[in-house]
């Protein structure tokens, strides 16, 4: 009679340690789709992955472009060395840190939108299992922005 609370609580305990691993192992790192705010309609695939210094960086693998325009299309609105670089392959996410208070959350970035060139502060926070993630470009303080909701892909075909 002893042993089925004590095989309860071995399920139960394996049951959390699994839930607490998940919540530490949660990272952005990989493919995402990111969805305009605006249209709500697909605008590139992007690749995060985690730089040495433990930093995210995200580069763009693909875009939806609009009816005229091909994978080719290049940043005429970047400045500096983006400027007229194709957008496919253009880092446009970077120096985001892990919140180690806050897991799932990411500050302290940056992020290019090539539409109008300009860059902005970021930060990333994971929801629904690590399948979405809500990223925030800003200007001063978070208030002053604007969130994007990205989906996690398989392949940047999806």
């Amino acid at each position: 009679m002893t042993k089925i609370p004590s095989i309860v609580l071995a399920i139960v305990s394996m049951l959390f340690a699994s839930i607490s691993i998940a919540a530490i192992n949660a990272s952005p790192v990989g493919l995402w789709k990111t969805i305009d705010d605006v249209t709500g309609k697909p605008k590139a695939i992007i690749h995060i992955t985690e730089a040495q210094d433990h930093t995210l960086q995200g580069n763009v693998v693909k875009i939806f472009p609009s009816p005229g325009h091909d994978q080719n299309e290049l940043c005429f609105a970047c400045s500096g060395p983006k400027h007229n670089q194709r957008i496919v392959d253009m880092t446009i996410l970077s120096g985001l840190k892990a919140d180690h208070d806050n897991l799932g959350y990411w500050k302290g970035g940056t992020i290019l939108d090539p539409n109008n060139g300009k860059t902005y502060h970021s930060t990333l926070q994971l929801a629904d299992n690590n399948k979405q993630a809500t990223v925030r470009g800003y200007i001063g303080i978070p208030l002053f922005g604007r969130s994007q909701i990205w989906h996690r892909v398989a392949n940047a075909n999806e």
